[in-house]
């Protein structure tokens, strides 16, 4: 089994690449947003020392929903006012995260049902999932592109757009780490035959 590490900024249409692998290729699939959501969720892993840490930080109040999920408007207030409540939230989740993601790949490993493994974070370089991944593709899509994607699907404004892009890796910095870039910039079939002749190259170098 291929394990294959995806990763690209805001609006590049990471999810529709993922999901075209799920569909066409029957390729496991982990998104590290989903890992941390149910680490983070009644039961998990890292829910009661989360829960523990963001009210030491603000209380109780408004944190948490009525079914005891953590209110992740609230949880990224209290954050976004607190540069060291941020570095207390990543050095929980991260380390965890990559426990979990580390155990599900060799669980599907395992089961040896799948060819490909497709792991997607969005800071997949800085937690250096590069050396744990077999490739890397980054999936580049024109700022402008992206701008008018987040606007119309997620109604972000010009401003908050600005400090997220601003937030990330540089194209130059994506670029350096990826063996393999998917250009989405257009439409979703011309992005599809990339993820195939990018698949049809990594059989070709196993």
């Amino acid at each position: 089994m291929k394990l294959i590490g995806v990763t690209g900024g805001v609006g590049s249409g990471k999810s529709s690449i993922l999901a075209y692998l799920e569909r066409h290729y029957h390729a496991a699939v982990l998104r590290s947003d989903e890992a941390a959501y149910r680490l983070e969720s009644p039961g998990g892993e890292i829910y009661e020392p989360m829960v523990e840490l963001l009210a030491a930080h603000g209380g109780r109040d408004l944190l948490l929903a009525e079914d005891g999920t953590i209110v992740k408007r609230e949880m990224a207030a209290r954050i976004f006012r607190d540069p060291e409540l941020l570095q207390k939230v990543n050095a929980l989740v991260h380390p965890a995260v990559k426990e979990f993601i580390l155990k599900e790949v060799e669980r599907v490993r395992a089961e040896g049902k799948t060819k490909y493994f497709f792991l997607e974070a969005a800071l997949l370089i800085e937690c250096g999932y590069g050396n744990i991944v077999d490739e890397l593709w980054y999936i580049y899509c024109d700022p402008e592109v992206r701008r008018a994607r987040l606007r119309e699907s997620r109604g972000y404004s010009d401003a908050k757009i600005d400090g997220i892009m601003q937030s990330q890796l540089s194209e130059e910095a994506f670029r350096a780490h990826a063996d393999v870039v998917i250009d989405n910039s257009g439409t979703p079939g011309e992005a599809f035959r990339q993820v195939d002749a990018a698949l049809s190259g990594a059989a070709a170098r196993e």
